[in-house]
């Protein structure tokens, strides 16, 4: 079996191959991976280096948007699991045409080669941002889409031209759209790792509005272990869910992550709330879990007391990063 991982040295990416190649999925257990990622700033190398020398993993430095490159690493695929992607929020609303261009044009033209090569498999990551905001309850799979960011525009458009590759061509795609994930590797621009980093170093964390917007925290692990399973069992044309069944507001996680690292809210820096800020996400996974049997592992003590270690313990990885894009204060 080759599996096409794009994105596969970003975040979640490389996570889900490094438990790929460590094992972690049945039914991969002698699967090649080829890793396409153009290394943008959220990208390295490094997040693969544990598994750099497995003889079953391929990396190809490249952009999904170039159709002669992308057409020739599709020959011979039996799966695609579709990372890549723009995914900052605040870097969509000063800069969305990269986050179309990528999302929605890179995606299109990997459907167009999955097509093209009679792939048996194409997994498409997407989010529940495409969703809007719920004031109460959890989405299911047919809510319909609201997006209001740019950012969650252009995955609501990727998701709707992967379910019109399927509709129009038969491709086997299978979406899936998850809540907030955390853990090790998370480029230190998103919070969990922005807030560890700047308190490890003494800086104040911003905090967005009055810090009551609520997001939904899956660990990288249960998200990756939830696509495994789609990409195994899900069915061709159907929506997942992955969600990992912890509910925050953005000042309770504040504050454990200020109790995490003995700092207190002197630390902490109000500023102007986010244009079309969302304020709740959450999520219904019930569809994966029984169709699939996907249930969350990683409980939310567990992960983020494994997250801070994991930060206090590699600051060879992301102080370089923070320091290329000023992110420290």
């Amino acid at each position: 079996m080759r599996i096409l991982v794009t994105g596969g040295a970003g975040f979640i990416g490389s996570h889900y191959v490094r438990r790929t190649l460590y094992g972690a999925y049945p039914g991969y257990a002698d699967a090649e991976i080829v890793v396409l990622d153009l290394l943008t700033y959220a990208g390295s190398e490094s997040n693969l280096a544990e598994v750099a020398d497995s003889p079953r993993l391929r990396f190809v430095h490249g952009d999904i948007r170039d159709a002669a490159l992308v057409g020739e690493l599709m020959v011979g695929v039996d799966t695609v699991v579709h990372f890549a992607a723009e995914s900052h929020v605040d870097r969509s609303i000063t800069g969305a045409a990269d986050f179309v261009s990528t999302n929605v044009g890179g995606t299109q033209l990997l459907l167009q080669a999955a097509v093209e090569q009679g792939v048996g498999k194409f997994v498409h990551v997407s989010t529940d941002e495409v969703y809007g905001s719920i004031p109460e309850g959890s989405w299911t799979e047919d809510h319909v889409l609201e997006p209001n960011s740019p950012y969650s525009a252009s995955k609501a458009s990727s998701d709707l031209m992967a379910r019109a590759y399927h509709r129009t061509h038969g491709l086997p795609v299978c979406i899936t759209r998850c809540s907030n994930n955390y853990g090790p590797f998370q480029f230190p621009e998103k919070v969990i790792p922005l807030f560890l980093t700047n308190l490890m170093d003494g800086h104040k964390v911003p905090l967005y509005g009055d810090g009551l917007n609520v997001r939904d925290w899956l660990h990288v692990d249960d998200h990756c272990q939830g696509i495994a399973l789609v990409a195994q069992g899900g069915r061709p044309g159907e929506i997942y869910n992955i969600g990992g069944g912890t509910e925050l507001s953005n000042r309770e996680l504040t504050g454990q992550l200020l109790e995490a690292t003995g700092c207190d809210w002197s630390m902490v820096e109000p500023v102007t709330d986010r244009k079309g800020h969302d304020r709740r996400y959450s999520v219904d996974h019930t569809k994966i879990s029984e169709e699939l049997g996907y249930r969350p592992g990683v409980s939310f003590a567990e992960g983020l007391a494994r997250t801070v270690d994991w930060y206090r313990e590699n600051r060879d990885w992301w102080e370089p990063l923070k320091a290329r894009a000023a992110l420290a204060r």
